[in-house]
């Protein structure tokens, strides 16, 4: 599938603004009314996963969607929640998963998180496919989510379920060291105060969990992601160290090892991504990778105007449904 052509996405003044797209979901969207059901998940490890189940509202029998979200969020943040309530207004059933300690319990073991992880999805899927009620399972990735997807859909394709029939990325930092290169610029000053004041908190919590693991003197001072990961991600996860880790987790050299069709959303405007998040070499080799690049929508942003319920994003996900024919779904 080739790069595709940039969509007539051109949302209102002032959502030109890419940080305004960046900002505004967090801060001013409604928080979509949704009744997930919560369940726990053990993981062959020893540790838990928190998931929330949508239900569809049509009674159908449905495909099955499965969301991940991007660093430091949650199951129950605005825009899996909104993901979720379009999904399920068009037949499928959605399940939002939460990275280990995201879920607002920490989890049991010294691990975490981080870009790389694709076992925890991979223990995701084979739960819920275990009653057998899906034929058509999609998966759908935000940002750090996004290139874990990728990751877990190019690693390793032989372990990925036959009902894995698609996904869908937004904002992938598939690069990692060249974005977090373009995270330390000061104009995303604000966002990287934001991430390393809750990730710190994780690691203050796992500090106190496991007494003479984690070192934490310092760790206020830490500024930007390099010195964090290399202290903590990178250790806690069996890297060497930040580069390390970058290089190995980066999705883009996975991407032309993928065998379902996945639609890949980059905004040209968005503030965190390096020039090398837009992999338009292996869209162009691949016959599964399709590449959109919207001229605006920031980093998880994709808002139409002030009154449209569904984001952009939403629909993008429901109209890429309908054009590959999975659970009949009907165009947003």
């Amino acid at each position: 599938m080739p790069v595709l052509p940039r969509p007539r996405y051109r949302p209102s003044f002032p959502f030109t603004s890419a940080h305004l797209q960046t900002i505004f979901p967090t801060l001013f969207r409604k928080t979509p009314q949704l009744s997930p059901n919560r369940e726990r998940i053990e993981t062959p490890d020893g540790d838990f996963l928190d998931i929330d189940r949508h239900f569809n509202a049509t009674g159908n029998n449905a495909g099955l969607a499965i969301v991940s979200h991007g660093l430091e969020g949650h199951s129950r943040k605005k825009y899996p929640l909104g993901m979720a309530r379009c999904l399920t207004e068009n037949g499928w059933d959605v399940v939002c998963l939460n990275f280990r300690g995201c879920s607002g319990e920490s989890n049991r073991l010294p691990r975490l998180y981080h870009s790389g992880v694709t076992d925890d999805l991979h223990t995701v899927l084979r739960h819920c496919l275990v009653p057998g009620n899906y034929r058509d399972v999609v998966l759908i990735g935000f940002s750090m989510g996004g290139n874990q997807t990728l990751k877990y859909l190019g690693e390793n394709p032989g372990i990925v379920p036959p009902q894995v029939k698609a996904a869908v990325v937004f904002s992938v930092p598939c690069m990692l060291a060249d974005s977090v290169e373009v995270m330390n610029s000061w104009q995303n000053a604000l966002y990287m105060r934001y991430f390393l004041k809750s990730l710190g908190e994780k690691i203050r919590i796992k500090a106190a969990m496991f007494p003479g693991l984690i070192d934490t003197t310092g760790i206020e001072k830490i500024r930007t992601f390099a010195p964090f990961d290399d202290r903590f991600t990178a250790p806690l996860h069996g890297f060497r160290d930040a580069a390390d880790y970058y290089r190995k987790c980066s999705a883009r050299q996975f991407l032309s090892a993928i065998q379902i069709p996945c639609l890949m959303v980059q905004a040209i405007d968005d503030p965190f991504l390096s020039p090398t998040c837009f992999p338009l070499p292996e869209a162009e080799k691949s016959p599964y990778l399709s590449l959109e690049m919207p001229e605006f929508g920031g980093h998880v942003g994709f808002r139409n105007g002030w009154r449209k319920l569904h984001y952009w994003s939403e629909y993008r996900v429901i109209r890429f449904l309908h054009h590959l024919g999975l659970q009949e779904t009907a165009p947003g």
